[in-house]
């Protein structure tokens, strides 16, 4: 079976060239259930390369035949705060792409997909879409678009105007192949196509990227970031696991702690409770001879309400 690239690597260097484009479309075709077709790969400050590009996302940004911009972001380390960072993605790239002079109805149209490859919130399923709608708080009907406004917006439904955004959780991928994206998943988590899959540009993929067919450079390159990628996820596993132990530790000690504190309290309130009990049968064998409650008061140490209480 080929060797073939990962497709974090992959969008970074081979697939901004148009020989490529194919390839993108299959995987945007498969996942958006539609015919996708890239006119260009546009620049941005989200998909400068940078210095820590070796283990943070990988930011493309691509504009689809209908004038959609689709970006398309890579997650490798564990960021808690990256449904956040989706948010001012597609909200910094609406106000970049709105020129003076250009009415609200020409705002473009963004997709945000994020591959990520962390355990991104809590769910079962491993890709995830949203949208926006607005419901009625008393009615539940979903607000629609008026027919003059379908005309202005080329579109008949309100959640079309908004961001979508597709979050695909790669490790949570059980590798099961039942339908077309889902082998896009298993080459995404794998770096491996089967010979029997059949989704858009897979074919393409497993022929364009192919280890052996890089160049010097790029091979150079690419055995660096495979490298960075391993250190960084041995360094984060190691450092997980540590953290695992020193917590265990940690609990074990504290557990003891509590159960040290707990065991004295309990030795502390016996020692009252027989101590009251003495007290109570004190009370009771001087009420019994005669003797004067604050005497017996006195002498016990218990108040008159509680001698008063007894048989």
């Amino acid at each position: 079976m080929k060797r073939l690239i990962r497709f974090d690597w992959a969008v970074k260097r081979l697939l901004r060239n148009k020989a490529n484009f194919v390839i993108l479309e299959g995987f945007l075709s498969e996942l958006l259930s539609d015919d996708i077709k890239i006119d260009s790969i546009l620049e941005s400050e989200g998909n400068q390369q940078t210095g820590d590009n070796k283990s943070n996302r990988v930011d493309l940004l691509v504009k689809n035949t209908r004038g959609e911009l689709v970006i398309i972001e890579i997650q490798s380390n564990r960021m808690q705060d990256y449904l956040m960072r989706m948010l001012f993605g597609t909200s910094k790239l609406i106000v970049d792409n709105l020129d003076k002079g250009m009415g609200y109805n020409e705002i473009r149209k963004v997709i945000s997909v994020n591959i990520v490859y962390f355990d991104l919130g809590h769910g079962k399923d491993y890709i995830y879409y949203g949208t926006t709608n607005f419901t009625g708080m008393h009615m539940h009907d979903v607000l629609e678009l008026s027919q003059d406004q379908e005309k202005v917006y080329h579109t008949n439904q309100i959640s079309k105007l908004y961001p979508e955004y597709y979050i695909i959780k790669v490790n949570q991928f059980n590798d099961v192949a039942k339908d077309s994206l889902d082998e896009w998943i298993y080459f995404l988590k794998n770096v491996e196509i089967r010979d029997d899959f059949k989704a858009k540009g897979l074919k393409e993929a497993k022929e364009g990227l192919d280890i052996l067919k890089l160049s010097d450079e790029d091979r150079i390159d690419y055995e660096s970031f495979i490298k960075d990628w391993r250190d960084f996820n041995s360094y984060t596993v190691g450092n997980f696991n540590a953290g695992l132990l020193i917590g265990e530790e940690k609990g074990i000690k504290i557990g003891e702690e509590i159960g040290i504190k707990i065991g004295e309290e309990r030795e502390r309130k016996l020692a009252v409770e027989k101590v009251k009990k003495q007290q109570l049968e004190i009370a009771r064998k001087c009420r019994a001879k005669g003797m004067n409650i604050l005497d017996i008061a006195e002498l016990t140490g218990l108040s008159e309400e509680e001698i008063h209480t007894l048989n």
